[in-house]
């Protein structure tokens, strides 16, 4: 399928490595042309090598400053689709050792900053463009335990949590502008880390000594019956790219395989 990409600019945040990556990968594919985002310039130089394609920029956008860095770095290239992927699910917990009043290494307010403020300030600086450009896109990447959480990272699914509403209040905040905006929430997916971590746990359980084995028991209450890959997850962002999509807008869009309130 076509996506119609050819003459769109998109960047990518957190497209040194893993998900972020593989977007970058599929909107390359797509012919689009990609702002590859590592946290340093050589992060990001990696990136682009190992695709093959794509151009490096860079900022710590956990912070105020990193995020104008990125914006600066951009600012020669007509981008008319941002793509919010960057996030971390750092550990939080609802007795933190030692109590007492919150400080800038709070885990809340690191995964506030990390996963709602590194989107918003970026957004806050691309969004005249994309307004006065009559066309544009801006798709964040949330979770489905946003919706859905138990209690290990509060801090995190809390954080997306925010970041979802945030997306539904900017879809009404640019209605008629030509712009769309959505957030796409996957369960799990299956990273290198994650098959790792099964792998060295299925063995000690005696799942089985092959991924296939090893998944089909994780996945047993999946009705896919089978992790989400990366790859999917880049497919439907890319999908939200193109004009194909343009009745799609102010929407959160889950990729769970069948299984609502999975925790990612």
């Amino acid at each position: 399928m076509n996506l119609d990409l050819e003459n769109k600019t998109a960047l990518v945040t957190g497209s040194h490595r893993g998900t972020g990556q593989i977007i970058a990968q599929t909107l390359l594919d797509e012919g689009a042309q990609v702002l590859v985002h590592g946290m340093t310039i050589s992060q990001a130089q990696a990136s682009v090598e190992e695709l093959g394609g794509g151009i490096a920029v860079s900022g710590d956008i956990v912070t105020h400053s990193g995020c104008q860095e990125l914006l600066l770095a951009c600012a020669d290239y007509p981008v008319n689709i941002l793509i919010n992927n960057y996030g971390a699910a750092d550990p939080s917990r609802w007795q933190p050792k030692g109590g007492g009043a919150a400080t800038e290494n709070d885990p809340w307010i690191v995964a506030y900053e990390k996963n709602v403020l590194s989107a918003q300030r970026l957004i806050e600086g691309m969004l005249p463009g994309l307004i006065a450009n009559g066309w544009g896109r801006i798709i964040n990447l949330g979770t489905v335990g946003s919706t859905s959480p138990n209690s290990r990272n509060p801090g995190y699914y809390s954080a997306k949590g925010a970041l979802a509403t945030m997306t539904v209040s900017l879809a009404k905040e640019v209605a008629g502008t030509g712009v769309r905006v959505n957030l796409v929430s996957p369960g799990m997916i299956l990273t290198p880390e994650v098959q790792a971590g099964y792998m060295q746990r299925g063995l000690e359980q005696g799942w089985g000594d092959t991924w296939e084995q090893v998944e089909a028991h994780v996945a047993k209450d999946i009705p896919i019956r089978r992790i989400s890959r990366r790859e999917e997850v880049a497919g439907l962002v890319a999908f939200l790219c193109g004009p194909q999509a343009d009745a799609i807008h102010g929407q959160n869009i889950k990729m769970e395989g069948g299984q609502l309130g999975l925790v990612s």
